[in-house]
């Protein structure tokens, strides 16, 4: 079977169980990803034996995923997702217009979605879910059009998705990122911004500005300890810090989602945002650079359908039985 890659080793699907009536899944593989092929293999093999005839795309742009999702959806039950947040990301527009379903296979470098939703690292247990058929629905975040799963950002963060090379994270996983975030931070100045909400608008001088839709983000760190990425809201913080070097002394609460405690750090949740810079600065959605200042920020309620844990589910999205069922 093959994947648009002659690169890509794809394991040949296993003929479905007797007396099982074979749906078709659309499934995206991120030829870039450092797990790609042995995701594609994982997903065929299992699916496969579960019934699904899967019909598959290794994209060369992120630009191609939503395309060649609707182009291809009439006749599909679920979109399988065999990458990382940069692929789901690409994935969303069409998600939400053409109302299938989601299904992830962890094979990015952070996962942070998957993390959100407490699927499984494991490829073969993550593929178990899809076929589990459990669902739950799910906010999107949408700046300026763009819409993202679990935070977009703009400062420390997208300068360093512009720094954090496809090679830096095929060659050293997370830890690229934090390569990468050093080099960031030695040379990180802050800048003035005006955040608006519906309580206002307040001028800050920041390093970072970020607003979550899910709780993580950037390999693990939490927007916020009580975020939901189905509770119709944003979570935003601001990082009002004089020297970077204190950065480390918060590292502990940002990976936790509490870094509100700190007096440096503005915490504030809407369902709408607006940031406004004196100059044009670069928006980062779930690690990818995608618009620029002035931002505006809102919430879609229960956008898109995920296949999750039976513990994740809840019970007004739940089916009973397989995907598509």
């Amino acid at each position: 079977m093959s994947a648009g890659d002659d690169q890509i080793s794809i394991a040949k699907a296993p003929p479905p169980r007797q007396g099982v009536t074979t749906r078709r899944l659309l499934m995206i593989l991120n030829r870039g990803s450092r797990s790609g092929g042995e995701a594609a293999g994982v997903a065929v093999s299992r699916l496969g034996a579960a019934g699904y005839d899967l019909v598959i795309s290794a994209p060369h742009s992120p630009r191609e995923v939503a395309p060649w999702i609707e182009a291809h959806a009439d006749d599909a039950e679920a979109v399988v997702i065999a990458g990382g947040d940069g692929s789901l990301n690409a994935a969303a527009p069409a998600l939400v217009k053409t109302g299938l379903p989601l299904g992830i296979i962890p094979a990015g470098t952070a996962n942070d979605l998957a993390r959100t939703l407490g699927l499984p690292q494991d490829m073969e247990a993550a593929a178990d879910v899809i076929t589990a058929g459990h669902r739950r629905e799910i906010d999107l975040g949408d700046v300026n059009g763009h819409p993202f799963f679990n935070v977009a950002s703009l400062g420390l963060s997208a300068e360093l998705a512009r720094q954090l090379t496809k090679e830096t994270k095929r060659r050293f996983g997370r830890l690229g990122y934090a390569i990468t975030a050093l080099k960031v931070l030695t040379n990180a100045r802050p800048f003035r911004a005006m955040i608006v909400s519906s309580d206002g608008a307040v001028r800050v001088k920041t390093l970072q500005i970020a607003v979550g839709n899910g709780r993580y983000y950037g390999g693990g760190m939490a927007v916020d300890h009580r975020a939901e990425i189905d509770d119709s809201h944003l979570d935003l913080y601001s990082l009002e810090i004089g020297r970077v070097w204190k950065l480390l002394a918060m590292a502990y609460d940002f990976r936790k989602g509490r870094h509100s405690l700190w007096q440096e750090v503005r915490a504030s949740r809407d369902t709408s945002f607006e940031i406004r810079t004196r100059r044009p600065r670069p928006i980062n959605a779930d690690g990818e650079l995608v618009t620029f200042t002035p931002a505006r920020f809102r919430v879609l309620p229960r956008a898109v359908t995920v296949f999750v844990p039976k513990s994740e589910a809840k019970a007004a999205t739940k089916p009973e039985g397989q995907a598509g069922t």
